[in-house]
């Protein structure tokens, strides 16, 4: 009878303790061989309450995640009418802020009189300031007179101020912005199949020597983001892809990478990370956040129309070769 009740004891504690395990926080669970540190995503697209699309997206000092995001006007006239950039930041990547708009077409000094064309925006921190990054052209004849804006603030997600743009680059669109691990930062535009890059003087204001072509890349349309994994440096983009290539593949654009040694290439094509989303466009970004990473893009499953995208974000994986896995887009 004793043993009996031994048993049963020893039998009690362990399924307490099997209870108080499945408790535990989620984060350090291994998957796999995948680290997980974020449980769960909020559903896709993440924000909902207006149209937004272009994420950049980027983790400052504070240890929250930051996306800084174009704006789809509603309703919809096509993207010369896109205007008033937004900010959003989580420290869950499940529950989102809307900071506001921290700029628009009017308070571009230089900048197109009619407004809009306020497209696809980057951001960098440097010294105790934040710089925010936007194509705009200063004349109606859009295509020759693209700019790269510099905007100002001492926050991340408020109070910018304009103080120019960067002389010398050439009349194209979506900057990137990369600081290396010794504290060089990198600038890229591109667009119309050509992408360049080249260094930033510590105004951040300035090129430092002349932008060069990124050579080795297959099918660049536009979209360019640079990160840095494991000692290699990823420069990814959006190509030309259309629903008639016969490849399997419904939809436009797929984002694609290759890969250097050197932040400014030449660079080694790798493949596609990313099929088609539902729009005819996409544009992405890809951070790393609290030890995983994550690619973000936009989609139209909100609206069903080009015109009026939304903001997405998926789980993205290194393979131990340092390929990228194909990133599976969730609702």
């Amino acid at each position: 009878m004793m043993m009996k009740k031994y048993i049963y004891a020893i039998c009690t504690l362990l399924l307490l303790v099997g209870c108080m395990a499945s408790r535990k926080s989620p984060e350090n669970k291994t998957i796999g061989k995948e680290k997980v540190t974020i449980d769960s995503l909020a559903p896709n697209p993440f924000i909902r309450h207006m149209y937004t699309a272009d994420p950049s997206a980027h983790v400052w000092t504070d240890g929250r995640l930051y996306v800084y995001a174009s704006h789809d006007i509603d309703p919809p006239q096509g993207c010369d009418l896109m205007d008033r950039y937004h900010v959003f930041s989580t420290d869950d990547m499940v529950h989102w802020k809307d900071h506001g708009e921290i700029l628009n077409a009017s308070q571009v000094p230089w900048g197109r009189k009619e407004g809009g064309f306020m497209w696809a925006p980057d951001c960098a921190y440097k010294n105790g300031t934040y710089y925010f990054y936007f194509p705009h052209p200063s004349d109606t004849y859009t295509n020759n007179s693209w700019k790269i804006g510099v905007a100002t603030s001492k926050e991340p997600a408020a109070n910018f101020t304009v103080q120019g743009y960067i002389k010398g680059m050439d009349p194209m669109i979506d900057p990137c912005v990369f600081t290396d691990d010794d504290g060089q930062v990198y600038i890229y535009n591109g667009g119309g199949g050509i992408c360049k890059g080249g260094k930033l003087k510590d105004n951040m204001m300035e090129l430092d020597g002349e932008m060069k072509i990124m050579e080795g890349l297959d099918d660049f349309h536009e979209a360019t983001w640079i990160h840095k994994y494991k000692g290699k440096y990823y420069l990814s983009y959006a190509d030309n892809h259309e629903p008639n290539n016969n490849d399997g593949m419904k939809g436009y654009n797929c984002m694609r990478y290759a890969i250097s040694d050197n932040p400014l290439g030449p660079w080694k094509y790798m493949g596609i990370y990313m099929e088609p989303s539902d729009c005819f466009t996409n544009q992405g970004s890809i951070v790393e956040y609290k030890g995983e990473w994550f690619a973000f893009y936009h989609t139209i499953s909100l609206s069903n129309n080009p015109a009026l995208r939304s903001i997405c974000a998926d789980k993205l994986y290194h393979n131990e070769d340092g390929t990228i896995r194909m990133v599976k887009q969730h609702k």
